[in-house]
């Protein structure tokens, strides 16, 4: 990315910052650009999760002081639908594979899976995923036995479900985070 792509990415983000503070509160611009100038392949990763359609914001900051950004529109992310959970079951597809997965991409893009925690976390800062659903971090127990967790949220309520991680779905993608 050259500096004119860098500068109009961040330019884009502070907007949606500044749009938004309420998923933030007490954190200054300032200090998330500083981050971000020191650290180029987590501005990779951004533009990835905002090329996709994350809308990638700033919900908060760890003891380390390292700022959490985590996909943040309305609906599951466009780019990232009709995946099934990971290499292993799309692998196990015989037939209508789907051309990626979920674990694969995020890997790719190198952000993190939201764990249950952080969606249910996410869900305090707005109402996401009331008319889609997101594949979430899969404990190792309920992959083990082919399965895997997806999230949504209807009649005001955040719902866990479980499907077979082989499955995908064009309502279905996947949100990240990625810590900088």
């Amino acid at each position: 990315m050259n500096a004119s792509e860098r500068e109009e990415l961040l330019r884009g983000f502070m907007s949606r910052f500044e749009g938004n503070m309420h998923r933030h509160p007490g954190i200054p611009w300032a200090e998330v650009r500083a981050r971000l100038d020191a650290n180029r392949n987590a501005l990779a990763s951004l533009q990835k999760m905002e090329v996709t359609g994350g809308e990638p914001d700033v919900i908060g900051r760890d003891d380390s002081g390292r700022f959490t950004f985590c996909d943040c529109s309305a609906e599951s992310p466009a780019g990232r639908r009709s995946l099934c959970y990971d290499a292993a079951a799309r692998a196990a597809r015989k037939e209508h594979k789907p051309e990626g997965s979920a674990v694969e991409m995020a890997r790719a893009m190198g952000i993190d899976l939201l764990a249950e925690e952080a969606y249910r976390r996410l869900q305090t800062l707005g109402a996401f995923d009331t008319k889609t659903s997101s594949w979430i971090e899969t404990p190792p127990e309920v992959r083990a036995l082919g399965g895997a967790l997806f999230c949504d949220r209807r009649y005001g309520k955040v719902f866990v479900y479980h499907n077979g991680a082989q499955s995908y779905y064009a309502a279905r993608a996947f949100r990240g985070s990625l810590r900088v």
